[in-house]
């Protein structure tokens, strides 16, 4: 049997003094404890010999994502110019992007420009099936169609993927209980963590779903 292993990694801290719900918004990127968990998941990847075999690595084309992915790319390029491999460069794809969300630039608190001003609140108070902006089903497929294509074109290698909390999650949920929709509040992806799904290349199966923290003790 042959199989792929998809690593995804969820983003580093971000830089964001004003609280601000940045979403898609450009111009945000990895605070400098952000950049030490980034590199802290990259040795933790380089480190592994179940993981620094990874073939490929690719990235939402956001700042935070793209500077989590290449502090990965530099500390397994290492163990690869060991070998004699020839370097990885960073790929991106639109499709593990952040989830769209109406509420980008406003702030969490209180204040000009806060989210719970003018009854954006009522927004909030189903946190299964959210109206604020793009759906958990729509996440989750695109995600899916992603990691669809990936099986595809890595058959029996692995791959690391550096995306955000929401698809991660939207798209784990819905391999483990069928449908994508969740509480936000009960997700666990943490900051610079990894989700690994393995597959069945023939007949794209999850064999397996697990889940480390390495960047959990970061300063």
């Amino acid at each position: 049997m042959t199989a792929t292993t998809i690593h995804f990694v969820r983003h580093g801290q971000v830089e964001n003094p004003d609280h601000l719900l940045y979403e898609r918004l450009p111009g945000f990127h990895l605070s400098s404890r952000g950049l030490r968990m980034a590199e802290a998941t990259g040795r933790y990847i380089a480190q592994s010999p179940q993981m620094n075999t990874v073939s490929a690595v690719y990235s939402s084309p956001l700042e935070r994502t793209r500077e989590t992915a290449q502090a990965i790319i530099q500390a397994v390029n290492a163990v690869r110019e060991e070998r004699g491999q020839k370097p990885l460069e960073l790929m991106t794809d639109d499709r593990i992007i952040e989830a769209r969300n109406e509420f980008r630039g406003k702030r969490i608190g209180h204040g000009e420009g806060a989210l719970w001003k003018n009854g954006n609140w009522k927004l909030v108070l189903n946190l299964w099936r959210p109206s604020w902006g793009e759906s958990y089903r729509s996440i989750a497929t695109r995600v899916a169609n992603f990691a669809h294509d990936m099986v595809e074109r890595h058959a029996g290698e692995q791959i690391v993927v550096v995306s955000h909390e929401s698809p991660i999650w939207s798209y784990r949920h819905l391999l483990e209980t069928g449908h994508p929709e969740h509480n936000m509040l009960l997700r666990r992806t943490a900051l610079a963590s990894i989700t690994s799904i393995t597959y069945d290349c023939e007949s794209g199966d999850v064999l397996s779903i697990t889940y480390v923290d390495p960047a959990a003790k970061v300063e």
